[in-house]
C-alpha cells in the first residue's frame, strides 16, 4: 500500500507536469491564431470590434435645451426636459439647433 506521503508527491509532480503541458499547448494555440490573423490581415483591434467599418459614426445633435444647453439628436426616446416642453404647449420645432 503507498504511503500518503508518496502520493502527495505524485500528485504535485503531475501538477507540474499539467502546467507544463498547458503552456506547451497555449503556445501552440497562440502561434496558430497568429498564423491565421497574418494571413487574413487581421489585427487584434479587428478582434475587439474596433477594426475597420465598425465604429459608429456619430449623429449632430438636431434639439437644444435653451436653458441648459443639453442636446438631442433625435434619434431613440425623447430627453424629458422636450417632453415637458411639449406637454406645456411648447413646439418641438422651437428647439431644432440652426
Amino acid at each position: 500500500m503507498a504511503r500518503y506521503q508518496d502520493i502527495l508527491k505524485q500528485i504535485e509532480d503531475l501538477k507540474q507536469e499539467a502546467e507544463s503541458v498547458r503552456r506547451a499547448e497555449l503556445q501552440s494555440v497562440i502561434n496558430e491564431i497568429k498564423d491565421k490573423m497574418a494571413a487574413h490581415g487581421l489585427t487584434v483591434a479587428d478582434l475587439q470590434g474596433r477594426g475597420r467599418g465598425s465604429r459608429k459614426s456619430k449623429v449632430a445633435p438636431k434639439y437644444r435645451n435653451p436653458a441648459t444647453g443639453e442636446t438631442w439628436t433625435g434619434r431613440g426616446r425623447s430627453p424629458r426636459w422636450l417632453a415637458e416642453a411639449e406637454a406645456a404647449g411648447k413646439s418641438r420645432a422651437s428647439f431644432l439647433i440652426g
